[in-house]
């Protein structure tokens, strides 16, 4: 039996990180995209950043024409995220046109035509062979025109021309009170279009992105975080990803070769999680640190987040111990990312995870701890950020190794983020602190280890300046 190949939808591809995914390949290819927003919410550079990626990573020159900005405003607004446009003008792959329409102008001449536009961009884009054009906004370009039936002929008609040129463009439009752009028409004879949000909660600033709709290809429906830092515009799937990734049978040590001898297999498996519980003061930053150790022993890149020590403070904490993390740090197969969870909502610090793993192209990641995230958000939420981050790092064959800070009492864990992540987790290993004849002793249990047999008693441990010492273990295993 025959399988039928299917057509491919001829793509454009937007060289924005994350949104081709989401589009399934791009802006559809030869014809007029619409994205549409509020102010702020960064229409013009996400317009600006398909333009330059196309011409830097796919050899596809381009044209702006602005009725807004000056070409000379342009150049310098996008110049602090690494986009030169003088250069790319000079070497004949970019023009920028800026277009001043007066409103009183438009009033004035009473017939509205856009036959002089059209003349100004076949030439703009024909002196360079432009494949990409970006028109920068409408408002502007139809300011001024209150009869319905001349504006709605004039879009068609412009949208008509832009498709017949074969350019694939994007047209950015500002969101009205209860419609996607202030005219309400653009999004009807838009092939694709793309809503973005700016919006505030709890003091916590998000940027959002959305599919409103694409003719004749699927995409992603949902609201999808991105990100605006110095290198541009970053987006991220917020769905999870399908189950099918691979499981490797490698087994990789934990750093402490005793601990390693309470699994069967002599540690735990390469590319899964590791869940580590705990009260204050259980010790388990400091076996994070050996687990990141381990992982620098084998020359495998750490990606390590820290939400509560600085990255001089845990290498200054962990020194005391006997775990120097500084020569790791210095060849960089450390990198510590510390900052506060306030600092961000959860979509943003799964962003810029995203980001520091392309960045840093670690082997091991580890979040210390994940309890932090539950001061900017409900339970529900962590839960899926941590879904889609463990998916993530699944997919990629990447160790993952979480903490959390417990209020345990009498083995009963009702923490949010622990019954947020224990399911999702292939080994937890909790760590408690008991009191026995007036002195403290701290001890470790495995709960589960998926796949794999494990020691089922709390095995004691104790600190030293030369790191955890498990005495008990040893004899138990002997």
């Amino acid at each position: 039996m025959k399988v039928q190949k299917k057509n491919t939808f001829p793509k454009t591809p937007t060289g924005i990180s994350g949104l081709d995914e989401i589009t399934g390949g791009g802006f559809p290819k030869g014809r007029p995209a619409l994205i549409c927003g509020s102010a702020g919410c960064g229409k013009t550079l996400f317009a600006m950043q398909f333009l330059v990626k196309g011409i830097t990573d796919f050899n596809e020159p381009g044209v702006f024409m602005s009725f807004e900005e000056s070409s000379a405003d342009l150049s310098q607004n996008v110049r602090s995220l690494g986009f030169e446009l003088e250069k790319l003008k000079s070497e004949n792959k970019l023009r920028v046109d800026h277009v001043h329409i007066e409103r009183s102008e438009i009033e004035e001449t009473g017939e509205y035509d856009l036959e002089g536009l059209f003349i100004r961009l076949n030439y703009a884009i024909d002196s360079i062979g432009a494949k990409r054009v970006v028109l920068d906004t409408i408002e502007s370009l139809f300011a001024g025109i209150s009869n319905m039936a001349v504006l709605r002929s004039e879009l068609r008609r412009l949208f008509q021309w832009l498709k017949q040129k074969g350019v694939t463009a994007i047209i950015t439009g500002e969101r009205g009170e209860n419609t996607l752009t202030r005219h309400g028409l653009e999004e009807y004879v838009s092939d694709c279009v793309i809503l973005l949000d700016f919006r505030v909660i709890d003091q916590l600033a998000t940027r959002r992105l959305r599919i409103v709709k694409y003719r004749g290809s699927t995409h992603g429906t949902n609201e999808y975080p991105f990100l605006i830092d110095e290198s541009g515009i970053s987006v991220i799937p917020v769905t999870s990803l399908r189950l099918d990734y691979k499981s490797s049978k490698e087994i990789i040590s934990t750093g402490l070769p005793v601990l390693d001898k309470l699994f069967s297999g002599g540690g735990v498996f390469r590319g899964s999680s590791t869940l580590l519980t705990g009260t204050a003061g259980t010790a388990k930053t400091i076996l994070a640190a050996h687990f990141a150790m381990s992982s620098c022993r084998r020359k495998e890149p750490v990606l390590y987040f820290s939400f509560e020590e600085s990255p001089d403070q845990l290498t200054r904490n962990m020194a005391t111990i006997g775990v120097n993390l500084k020569p790791m740090i210095k060849s960089g197969l450390l990198f510590i990312h510390a900052s506060r969870p306030s600092l961000q909502g959860l979509e943003m610090h799964l962003l810029t995870l995203h980001k520091l793993l392309a960045e840093v192209n670690p082997r091991t990641v580890i979040v210390d701890p994940i309890s932090s995230l539950i001061t900017i958000g409900s339970s529900s939420e962590v839960r899926g950020m941590l879904v889609r981050l463990m998916d993530t790092l699944k997919t990629l064959q990447i160790n993952a190794l979480f903490t959390s800070l417990t209020h345990q009492q009498q083995n009963e864990h009702n923490d949010a983020t622990v019954d947020a992540v224990s399911s999702l987790a292939d080994t937890w290993i909790n760590l408690r602190n008991e009191s026995r004849d007036n002195e403290r002793v701290r001890t470790l249990l495995i709960v589960k280890s998926r796949g794999m047999g494990h020691f089922n008693q709390p095995q004691d441990f104790t600190i030293t300046s030369k790191g955890i010492r498990f005495d008990q273990a040893l004899k138990n295993i002997k």
